[in-house]
């Protein structure tokens, strides 16, 4: 039987952007646009997030306009933006963003972000019915996608997020490039990565060279500091210099106001209520400097990881996902997330790789214990070979060479 007319032909679907921004989100919107279009759909971009969807909205029509996928961040722009009533904004703005989707005519949403940007799609999905889709986004690779890692065995719950790789590849170049600087003055550098409470994303520091690193799963208490400065100590007196990894969400113990805490750049809090972090190396790299006699030096990573070209995993991975988005949406399942279902190389990430979960749990996935060690303050086996599939293997550049000492 022949089909005149395609299956959405006289439908909208939009596109939204959440939270902070990765170098995979303008792919996400790509790949999920070219397909909505091979359905049938006309495809409108919201801006800013929730927020293009209050007040007067602030949509945009993505049909028949070119649209670059493998650049960095989203052309849609983002802002945590919570519809939701929150303590900084105590109005419930729901029902301006279910004014703005009738509107603008909005038969389906497809929202790009993390367990914030998703948690509210969800809410709104259960209360208002909105046929809604999530899509996963995360620099930080905490969003819970039940993504399996086979190792030795055993299968662990992992995580898997557009937007990581990427970061991820980025850390492991910064920290290489670093290598060779740090060994020249002899020092320790201490490198801050994203991480607010997971330590995903510091991980891939280790394959660029960071020997030891400390993640917002394990608190560093004073009995923990006392065992960290011990194990600096017995790893630099080997090689004369070594780089850490300290995600700017660990919790770090104060000596002097005898509390555990973790280190703000602000006090302001965005609408889904976080603080900004920033500046824990620093206070890392001073106390090795004090307890030591070492030179230590902080380097923040700050925005680097979020930013950029999109990877070539990030890339497929996208595509894969938005494959799946799609058949959501053929089937009619909304409230759902498509997801990768185990750790893969590259060139397994298709849609039959792909499976979904129901919107509603998502939330977040710390570090599993099987990829860190809390005694040694370094990160598994399990763990590089789970991110092996995704950066290959580890490489260390070093001076290479040893020389005589001449004696006179």
């Amino acid at each position: 039987m022949q089909t005149k007319e395609k299956i959405f032909k006289g439908k909208t679907l939009a596109i939204l952007s959440g939270g902070g921004d990765t170098p995979a989100i303008n792919s996400s919107i790509e790949n999920v646009r070219r397909r909505a279009l091979l359905l049938g759909f006309k495809v409108y971009g919201i801006r800013k997030g929730w927020k293009g969807l209050l007040g007067d909205g602030d949509v945009v029509d993505l049909t028949n306009v070119p649209y670059n996928g493998a650049y960095g961040g989203t052309a849609l722009r983002s802002s945590r933006t919570n519809p939701f009533p929150t303590k900084k904004n105590p109005e419930d703005r729901v029902p301006q963003v279910m004014k703005n989707l009738e509107r603008y005519k909005i038969d389906t949403l497809v929202t790009i972000g993390g367990d914030d940007t998703n948690g509210a799609a969800k809410r709104i999905y259960e209360r208002e019915g909105i046929p809604v889709i999530g899509f996963p986004k995360t620099i930080d690779n905490d969003l819970r996608t039940h993504t399996m890692h086979s190792y030795n065995g055993e299968e662990i719950e992992a995580v898997l997020c557009p937007g990581f790789p990427s970061g991820a590849l980025c850390i492991s170049n910064m920290t290489r490039h670093l290598r060779s600087t740090n060994e020249s003055h002899e020092r320790i550098m201490v490198l801050e990565v994203m991480g607010r409470d997971a330590g995903w994303l510091t991980g891939s520091a280790t394959f660029g060279g960071a020997e030891m690193a400390l993640v917002p799963e394990f608190e560093m208490t004073a009995e923990r500091k006392e065992r960290f400065f011990e194990e600096v100590k017995k790893r630099y007196a080997e090689k004369k210099n070594l780089i850490i990894a300290v995600s700017e969400g660990v919790r770090w113990w104060n000596d002097e106001t005898k509390e555990l805490g973790m280190v703000y750049a602000s006090s302001e809090t965005d609408e889904y209520g976080h603080k900004r972090f920033g500046g824990v190396s620093g206070v890392v790299a001073s106390e090795i400097s004090k307890r030591l006699g070492v030179e230590a030096r902080a380097q923040i990573s700050g925005y680097y990881p979020r930013a950029g070209a999109c990877s070539d995993y990030d890339r497929r991975f996208t595509s894969a996902l938005a494959d799946k988005a799609m058949d959501l949406i053929l089937r009619g399942e909304y409230g759902k997330m498509p997801v990768l279902d185990h750790i893969v190389a590259q060139n397994g990430l298709e849609e039959y790789n792909m499976s979904s979960i129901d919107m509603g749990s998502i939330g977040n996935q710390p570090l599993q214990a099987a990829y860190y060690d809390e005694q040694t303050f370094t990160f598994t086996d399990a763990y590089v070979d789970f991110l092996s599939h995704v950066l290959g293997a580890p490489y260390w550049p070093d001076f290479g060479c040893t020389f005589a000492k001449v004696r006179p």
